[in-house]
């Protein structure tokens, strides 16, 4: 409930620039709402993410504590006794390399393609466009919106979202 006085204080507040016109107004406005929207989008997203993740975490590495400090990237694990070829191993290692890259772009896209994401950058997208269109655009009041909306988010989301260490 705190949150909801603290957004409604800022939108009282806001309310005083009618007295500098309704276009200093409605830029403000339509800034502030769409970098609102946008972070606490962005930061919900990737709290369902990095929730998800951690729900899923297993162990996939059965080496011991010691192993791994000892020999952190496997080089002692089991010597070999055949010579494999060099070109053998580089396309192994570049199997792995592009393994990597596809294994970390499929961990980061639903973090990129989530709705909570892609709804508030169409609702700044086409703000921006719908001030320009109207011929009210002014940049001052938008970009100082922009930076409100952003402070603001920033300010409820940690709130919200970011919780104290005690609950893990």
């Amino acid at each position: 409930m705190r949150h909801v006085k603290g957004v409604l204080i800022v939108q009282a507040l806001m309310l005083l620039l009618l007295l500098e016109g309704l276009s200093v107004y409605l830029n403000f406005q339509i800034g502030w709402i769409s970098s609102f929207v946008v972070l606490l989008g962005s930061m919900y997203s990737y709290r369902k993410l990095v929730a998800q993740r951690v729900a899923e975490h297993e162990a996939h590495d059965a080496r011991d504590v010691i192993d791994q400090i000892e020999d952190p990237h496997g080089l002692y694990d089991e010597p070999s006794d055949e010579e494999r070829d060099i070109a053998e191993v580089l396309k192994e290692e570049k199997a792995k390399l592009k393994a990597q890259r596809v294994a970390g772009f499929k961990t980061g896209a639903p973090a990129l393609v989530s709705l909570y994401r892609l709804v508030p950058y169409g609702l700044l997208v086409v703000g921006f466009i719908g001030l320009r269109n109207n011929g009210i655009l002014a940049l001052a009041p938008y970009m100082l919106g922009l930076g409100v909306g952003i402070l603001s988010a920033l300010l409820l989301g940690k709130a919200l979202f970011i919780r104290s260490q005690s609950e893990y």
